[in-house]
């Protein structure tokens, strides 16, 4: 069994996970704290792919970076048929995990903690930066970890943007789907071991983080 299709999961969660970070923490902030026209419209939008099958998703990234897609037309390159597509599949299937977790800590902050630091002169950014995100830390590193199993084990959008190319943009999912394909099922036994204990870490760890337990 080849371990390229494992450290290609590990390398497109880890930058899915990080993009996650970038766009879901302000995200669940906006959702939070924001008042503005159209809220629910996109908190809806953003929740979408939870409950769209993968290849549906899929479907409207191959639309997004595909020929005359927008992507193209600002970089002037295709991500069709590469792992940076298979990042951004990941990314926004696993999105909705990160952004409800986080959403419900930042929720979950007492106000008045918040005003008492406005009252002291502290500045929004400050107020977010040394209250509201340090007390809502637990969710959001709950949700940090459930993004970035649901990115490892991301198969049908992946499928669609990024294809199943062998060395390149094969992921350990794709590789159980074509071991199993080729009545391989050693090599899909392994895989799918892999991914059950690094879909249980995840959730063993998520778990322990929100109750705030240690080790």
């Amino acid at each position: 069994m080849s371990w390229q299709p494992l450290y290609l999961s590990l390398k497109v969660s880890l930058a899915a996970t990080a993009a996650v970070l970038l766009v879901g923490l302000p995200l669940a902030v906006l959702f939070a704290r924001g008042r503005f026209p159209g809220k629910a419209v996109v908190e809806t939008l953003v929740m979408l792919p939870l409950v769209l099958p993968p290849s549906v998703v899929g479907y409207y990234l191959l639309l997004f970076l595909g020929r005359h897609g927008p992507v193209e037309g600002l970089l002037g390159a295709r991500l069709l048929l590469t792992w940076g597509a298979a990042v951004i599949a990941a990314g926004v299937v696993s999105l909705p995990l990160m952004v409800t977790p986080s959403k419900a800590a930042i929720e979950s902050v007492d106000p008045v903690l918040e005003k008492a630091a406005r009252t002291l002169g502290a500045s929004e950014w400050q107020v977010l930066r040394r209250v509201t995100l340090p007390l809502a830390r637990r969710g959001i590193l709950a949700g940090l970890v459930l993004a970035f199993a649901r990115a490892i084990g991301e198969f049908g959008a992946t499928l669609m943007v990024a294809g199943n190319i062998a060395g390149r943009t094969q992921t350990l999912p794709l590789a159980i789907y074509d071991a199993v394909q080729m009545n391989n099922l050693r090599a899909a036994n392994v895989m799918v071991g892999l991914m059950t204990l690094i879909g249980l870490g995840a959730l063993i760890a998520a778990g322990r983080v929100q109750r705030g337990k240690q080790g």
